[in-house]
């Protein structure tokens, strides 16, 4: 204990991460409009503590410090589950809608670009400070706009682009767990009684991300097993990110211990070893969980003090387009359905904010409404895999406008 500080150790924030769960499981049962709109525990509970901790810091002259040092780990632990949970035969089995759902995410992040550059050329800004607003850091996180801020300071003078970057994609995570339920909420009101709703027999035993409160049977020896396929995508993951570091392949690790679990869960599966997917489903929605409780129990909402007005006006708009989009656009591209309702919640998560963000979204709306198998198949492996790539060669391709 410091001086108008309280520092919590690893340990101490794993508690306080398990305790901003379970309050938001509370909230969600108490608090109506939360299950109305379909807002996920984590974002529910992780923001008011965060909105407390932001309290204590203006008013109490008093700063909670969390050690966020399991946080990553976490988070590539959750990868690691998407990835071995992607067998061949279920990503043939997403086909055209898989192929239709790139188009549209490449559309948004080509949108996300025209209207931070358009706005920030509008109102006097460097055209690289509309990227920051755009899809570097709205697609691309915390991790993508690090990277690429150092870039438009070095390469094309951009100043404080780190600060801002940071700023941006902590505003653009907490609207991304926002406007994911409202937006499918709506969606599923126009839908009427074409909802599916559940089904006892059929979705007693859901695999994958579906429904995660929902009692999973596993047994010691396959959740060891698990926990040691995780291991090797973490590792592998790591190994193939620092061989790839510096060229021109260069992607983050999540990425490469995503692709890791895949190319693990199919290598087993062509010698006879079936991967037990609901203790992958328990381990991954539990890392998860934790994940976000921790990414948003710790955001630095004192941060965004630093954005001066245009750029909140550049991220509102994004918040509202984005929005937009997903209503327009993804949910009729992708069918008008309860399942394109439910990518458009996911479309949302990872389209403002991230892709366990996008996960989250989409879990509480089939928790309400019934499961979408489709929409996890897809939103995965598009918002963890294909949306960097395609962000990296989009970002580019405006970095090589006249206006830079």
């Amino acid at each position: 204990m410091e001086a108008g500080q309280l520092v919590f150790s690893n340990y101490g924030t794993l508690v306080c991460a398990t305790l901003v769960l379970l309050l938001g499981r509370k909230l969600v049962g108490w608090i109506s409009p939360l299950r109305t709109y379909s807002i996920p525990e984590p974002v529910a509970a992780g923001l008011l503590v965060a909105l407390g901790t932001l309290a204590l810091r203006q008013f109490g002259n008093f700063e909670l410090k969390f050690d966020t040092s399991m946080q990553t780990p976490l988070m590539l632990a959750f990868f690691a589950t998407i990835g071995l949970s992607a067998n061949l035969a279920s990503l043939k089995a997403g086909g055209r809608r898989l192929v239709l759902f790139l188009v549209v995410v490449a559309g948004m992040l080509i949108m996300q670009n025209a209207i931070g550059v358009g706005l920030a050329t509008l109102m006097g800004l460097a055209p690289g400070v509309g990227l920051l607003g755009g899809s570097i850091t709205l697609a691309g996180g915390h991790g993508t706009g690090a990277a690429w801020g150092e870039t438009l300071t070095t390469r094309y003078g951009v100043q404080s682009a780190l600060e801002i970057a940071m700023a941006c994609a902590t505003f653009g995570l907490v609207l991304g767990g926002l406007l994911g339920g409202p937006v499918a909420r709506y969606l599923v009101g126009r839908l009427g009684n074409k909802v599916p709703g559940f089904d006892a027999a059929k979705d007693a035993a859901p695999e994958g991300f579906e429904q995660p409160h929902t009692v999973r049977l596993i047994t010691p020896q396959a959740l060891i097993e698990t926990v040691a396929m995780i291991a090797i995508c973490l590792l592998g993951g790591e190994v193939i990110a620092r061989w790839l570091s510096g060229t021109a392949f260069e992607l983050p690790t999540f990425v490469c211990v995503l692709f890791t679990g895949v190319v693990v869960r199919n290598l087993l599966s062509l010698v006879g070893y079936e991967v037990f997917d609901r203790s992958l489903s328990v381990l991954g929605n539990v890392s998860l969980s934790l994940f976000l409780a921790m990414a948003l129990m710790t955001l630095r909402l004192w941060d965004l003090s630093t954005l001066a007005l245009p750029m909140i006006v550049i991220l509102v708009v994004q918040g509202v387009a984005m929005a937009t989009y997903a209503i327009f656009v993804t949910f009729r591209v992708m069918g008008s359905n309860y399942d394109a309702a439910v990518l458009a919640a996911g479309h949302c998560g990872f389209g403002l904010g991230a892709t366990p963000t996008a996960i989250a979204n989409m879990q509480a709306v089939t928790e309400r409404f019934g499961p979408s198998h489709i929409a996890f198949l897809i939103v995965p492996m598009v918002g963890a895999f294909f949306i960097d790539i395609l962000n990296a060669l989009i970002i580019k391709g405006f970095l090589s406008l006249p206006l830079f």
